[in-house]
């Protein structure tokens, strides 16, 4: 029978290694297929610059809502929490300030809180809910269970703490295996396409 340290010692071990092997493999992949497709050449005189206008937009539809504020708070979990960046550290050699723990926490909790709205709103507005796939909830799903099992180990509320440990590991590993094949891939995409479309509307000389 498998003891909470056998089950935290799996997942640190070929569960992790497995899972960074297919997320690295899955974005390669997708890179492949934007950039593959190339950016048809425009044979029509410039009437505006790109760079200005692609840089806007990016700014523009940077909107403080639910969905927003819950994106910021991933990344800031994710980036900025000091066991986090210890372990980029070894797994990859770079490394950069964290913030203090207490503030991290409080951003976690607006996080979980964040992603609940979110739902409800999926849920409760009748548009919303008509367009949702089964992929929508699924990827709710798994960005939601990384917070929510990251909060709980750090404040010990599972125990015993290897298994509470083990669970956050997990949850993160199925993130990255799903993250490279559903719409999550817009962690990468989003801000390329936003200034896509930007400088494409600048070069026209039309604003986005």
């Amino acid at each position: 029978m498998m003891t909470p340290m056998d089950f935290l010692l799996l997942t640190k071990g070929p569960l992790f290694s497995l899972a960074i092997a297919i997320f690295a493999l899955g974005i390669l992949i997708r890179l492949f297929e934007i950039f593959a497709l190339g950016r048809a050449h425009n044979y029509a005189a410039a009437r505006g610059n790109e760079v200005i206008p692609g840089l806007k937009t990016m700014y523009r539809r940077f909107n403080p809502d639910p969905g927003t504020l819950w994106h910021v708070g991933f990344v800031i979990a994710l980036l900025l929490f000091i066991p986090h960046i210890e372990l980029i550290k070894s797994t990859l050699g770079v490394s950069w300030p964290g913030l203090p723990n207490p503030v991290v926490d409080a951003v976690t909790a607006i996080t979980l809180l964040g992603l609940v709205a979110v739902l409800i709103h999926r849920l409760t507005h009748p548009v919303k809910r008509f367009l949702s796939t089964p992929q929508d909830y699924l990827i709710w799903t798994v960005t939601f269970l990384p917070v929510l099992t990251g909060y709980l180990a750090y404040h010990r509320l599972i125990n015993p703490y290897p298994l509470a440990l083990g669970l956050h590991i997990f949850t993160v590993e199925i993130f990255l295996i799903v993250l490279p094949f559903t719409k999550l891939t817009h962690i990468f995409t989003a801000f390329v396409a936003r200034y896509y479309n930007g400088a494409i509307f600048g070069r026209k000389g039309i604003q986005s």
